[in-house]
């Protein structure tokens, strides 16, 4: 072929490739065009809200859906599954079979853990833990638990819980995150996404670790990460011992407006590279760095507990403040909601009783009984239970069968409490069958989607309505179940 073919060839290929761009292009916008006649929401940014002018997120429903009864959220998480026989739902007929075959019609066709290679059988396992009727409220509540018999007024058991997932991490993440996918938002993330937070200078979505007397099973980061939705929302782990967050001050020789004049020319930096792309997590970067500049004076003063008094400290047991402990913790989340976080997640490890359960599980319940009270006590003296939700509980129960000188895991029967924030206290809700095997279908059963649906109604927030597009499906915390346990709602 000579030269002249080649040049013409040339020119051939650079027209078509025009042409193809141009009308591709016009395709495009075409169907952009049609896209937002009919469905405008799908192309509008899906974490756009109103902000504030210091750039304090809103949330992304601007208001929520009905009269909310809560305004955050403190959840004590119990990790490792307590045992509802020996906590909140006493069972005598269970103690009268104790050491007996467990009926095999409770357990036919069941999912158990590890119990089906139990030696000689599946067998009933009483306990010798007492119970006593508390309060005006009557609420059956365990002698292990002395400082939370004291408060039965104040909270609305609910003894029917049930979940989907028999070992503790997918637990943790159905419990968190309505589902074991990998990728999916964690309740406070959705929480925060949806209404925002009042604070400026700290997380909206604060975690808190403790470990117990022994049986601690780990607890991953993933189960308070915002999954799709922008990294902003994600929870962020303080330490519980010394100070809360890591390199919190500045280095020798760097002074505050030295920081603040860095903090400038990085948004100004990124702000320039975000005219040029549509990544959302560069404003996000943005809004993390200005919020660490806050941190820097609002942490010290956050974990500075001299101003506790010391009532206060022996209200919540609190030995040495800031020692780690989960009574310590408690008494910082009061602190963290005071100054405006939305949502204060506690894990306290050390409830996975595969065996002695009759020594641990006492150890268990002292280290957090008085706390848990405590912060139910010092929140209602403070004017702050009304609006402020506090729910307790594991991901799962324990097995009304024994497993050696313990309890195996068990997902169709366990209890949590609740109080304040729009919850009817002095209420006992659900039931479980005789043994404690299974929740009774009577109306008051609570499936964690149920659950998350109930919690989100107290912040006034419609389950079905808290959406967020992703990957061309709309995404909820409840997915397409959930339903709303009117009835323990005020």
């Amino acid at each position: 072929m000579s030269s002249p073919d080649l040049s013409l060839l040339r020119q051939r290929q650079i027209a078509w490739s025009r042409r193809t761009f141009l009308g591709k292009s016009a395709q495009a916008i075409g169907t952009l065009a049609l896209g937002s006649l009919l469905a405008p929401r799908l192309l509008s940014a899906t974490s756009a809200a109103p902000q504030a002018a210091d750039g304090r997120w809103r949330g992304v429903l601007g208001a929520p859906h009905f009269l909310p009864r809560a305004k955050r959220i403190i959840q004590l998480s119990m990790a490792g599954g307590p045992s509802h026989m020996e906590t909140f739902d006493p069972k005598p007929r269970l103690n009268a079979l104790h050491g007996q075959p467990f009926p095999e019609s409770f357990t036919r066709g069941q999912q158990l853990a590890q119990l089906q290679h139990e030696r000689g059988g599946l067998r009933a396992r009483g306990t010798s833990v007492g119970f006593t009727r508390c309060g005006l409220s009557g609420q059956m509540i365990s002698d292990l638990l002395p400082y939370t018999q004291r408060i039965a007024d104040d909270l609305c058991i609910v003894r029917s819980m049930h979940t989907e997932q028999i070992n503790h991490d997918p637990a943790h993440a159905f419990m968190n995150a309505g589902s074991i996918i990998k990728g999916r938002p964690s309740f406070g993330s959705w929480m925060l996404y949806g209404l925002g937070a009042e604070a400026d200078n700290l997380p909206g979505y604060v975690v808190l670790m403790s470990n117990g007397p022994g049986n601690d099973q780990p607890v991953s980061a993933r189960q308070w990460s915002a999954g799709f939705l922008p990294s902003k929302f994600q929870g962020v782990q303080f330490q519980s011992k010394g100070t809360p967050v890591h390199y919190v001050g500045n280095p020798d020789g760097v002074c505050q407006s030295m920081q603040r004049q860095l903090i400038d020319e990085l948004a100004e930096l990124n702000g320039y590279c975000a005219e040029r792309t549509l990544d959302t997590e560069i404003q996000t970067r943005v809004a993390q760095y200005e919020l660490a500049f806050k941190m820097q004076t609002s942490v010290p003063d956050l974990a500075d507990l001299s101003r506790e008094s010391q009532a206060t400290l022996d209200l919540y047991g609190v030995k040495q403040p800031g020692d780690g402990s989960f009574a310590s913790n408690c008494l910082l989340a009061r602190r963290m909601i005071e100054r405006g976080v939305r949502f204060v997640q506690l894990y306290h490890r050390g409830w996975d009783h595969h065996s002695e359960i009759d020594k641990n599980l006492p150890i268990a319940c002292r280290h957090v009984d008085q706390a848990s009270a405590g912060l139910v006590q010092d929140l209602k003296q403070r004017g702050l239970l009304e609006d402020t939700l506090v729910i307790w509980g594991g991901e799962f129960g324990r097995t009304p069968m024994g497993q050696g000188t313990g309890r195996d895991h068990h997902i169709n029967a366990f209890s949590v409490w609740m109080a304040g924030g729009g919850i009817r206290p002095g209420l006992t809700w659900g039931s479980t069958d005789e043994l404690g095997y299974r929740y009774l279908e009577d109306g008051q059963q609570m499936h964690v989607h149920d659950l998350h649906a109930t919690l989100l109604a107290a912040f006034g927030v419609d389950h079905e309505r808290l959406i967020y597009r992703y990957q061309g499906r709309d995404f909820r915390l409840t997915d397409v179940h959930g339903k709303v346990a009117r009835g323990i709602l005020v």
